[in-house]
């Protein structure tokens, strides 16, 4: 199995003078509690390894988890934000990513392809069998799609800290559980 986390409650938010803002204190009582959940899982169904977004909100989210069992916090780009496209500004974003979240993967404007960027998602989550994978709110949908073949960006709206459960049959992500679902908008 692959445990899938969107990383707990940022500092701050999109379009922020942070790009990269790590958790509030909420965020943190998030990671505890998830780390918790996770621990408490039979043997056969615990992670044993630890894989994050480089971001610091997912890695700050992963650190108790790795804490409790004694591992390093993999990092792993593949796993992480949605890239922006190139000149689009941090105030720009919301509006960038409010659009595409109303899109279907090969819709959504940039200098990427976000339908590729979507697979390669799938596919670096795919490669974690046994492992917690601390990511990102798109990247979850990302995989989520893949796993049930639905291109659209926006799948379902995971809350912070949500745990979603994937496996392996011949080679493709499977769904097993899908997160909690947030009760409010992202934006």
């Amino acid at each position: 199995m692959i445990h899938m986390i969107r990383h707990g409650k940022p500092a701050s938010i999109w379009g922020g003078t942070d790009d990269d803002p790590g958790l509030d204190d909420v965020g943190h009582q998030q990671a505890r509690a998830v780390a918790k959940a996770l621990l408490a899982l039979p043997p056969g169904e615990r992670p044993t390894r630890v894989i994050s977004s480089p971001l610091r909100r997912c890695r700050e989210t992963a650190q108790p988890f790795a804490d409790a069992l004694g591992v390093a916090v993999e990092i792993d780009p593949g796993v992480g934000e949605i890239p922006t496209p190139a000149g689009l500004s941090n105030e720009a974003r919301p509006a960038w990513l409010r659009t595409a979240f109303g899109q279907r993967w090969s819709e959504i404007e940039g200098d990427l392809d976000y339908a590729d960027w979507a697979v390669g998602v799938g596919a670096a989550v795919a490669q974690y069998e046994g492992c917690a994978v601390f990511s990102h709110f798109v990247a979850i949908n990302a995989a989520l799609g893949c796993a049930i073949d639905d291109d659209r960006a926006v799948v379902f709206r995971p809350d912070h800290t949500s745990v979603t459960v994937f496996q392996v049959k011949d080679g493709r992500l499977c769904l097993l559980q899908q997160g909690a679902e947030a009760a409010t908008q992202v934006l």
